[in-house]
């Protein structure tokens, strides 16, 4: 009984459901060969309006470092080294429930349809960053896709972060 005299639970308000967001279109070219795919942009990325914006994600660093130039800071110099390095980029998720940034609290996820974005570029490996984005990916790959590869989430959360395995899946031809 409730200090009220009612059965606990009875008269309770129900929780509200975290909010709803959507993701982004995706960064992607007519000469894009490679798709990086994550789980959902976080928080910062969501508030800067592109992909990674959480300064303390490896993700510009790893593939700036890979070109063998400084980490870009600008939405236009990202975007001119995804450009250089024949990138493009998208999430798994097109909408979903989250709170925060955490991969963990995503619910009631939407996922994107590769396929289109698959016949708008010539894109011949599709790497995947972190487990929530291969798991999505697993469970909703297109028909005949190209060549996946799991990588090491590049975000702050995982500490075991190494930029090997990037470099490698990177260079592969």
């Amino acid at each position: 009984m409730s200090a009220l005299g009612r059965p606990s639970g009875v008269g309770a308000v129900p929780a509200a459901p975290p909010p709803r967001h959507s993701g982004f279109e995706p960064f992607v070219r007519p000469d894009s060969r490679i798709l990086v795919l994550g789980s959902f942009p976080s928080v910062q990325s969501r508030a800067m309006g592109f992909y990674y914006g959480n300064p303390r994600n490896r993700f510009w660093t790893t593939l700036a470092a890979f070109a063998g130039e400084p980490a870009p800071g600008t939405i236009p110099d990202r975007k001119a080294l995804l450009a250089r390095l024949h990138i493009a980029l998208w999430d798994m998720a097109a909408e979903c429930e989250i709170e925060g940034s955490l991969d963990s609290s995503l619910r009631n996820v939407r996922t994107v349809d590769l396929a289109p974005l698959l016949r708008r570029a010539p894109i011949g490996r599709i790497l995947l960053n972190g487990r929530k984005a291969q798991s999505l990916y697993l469970a909703h790959q297109p028909p005949s896709p190209p060549p996946s590869v799991y990588l090491p989430s590049t975000s702050p959360a995982n500490p075991a972060f190494t930029p090997a395995p990037w470099f490698e899946a990177l260079a592969l031809p």
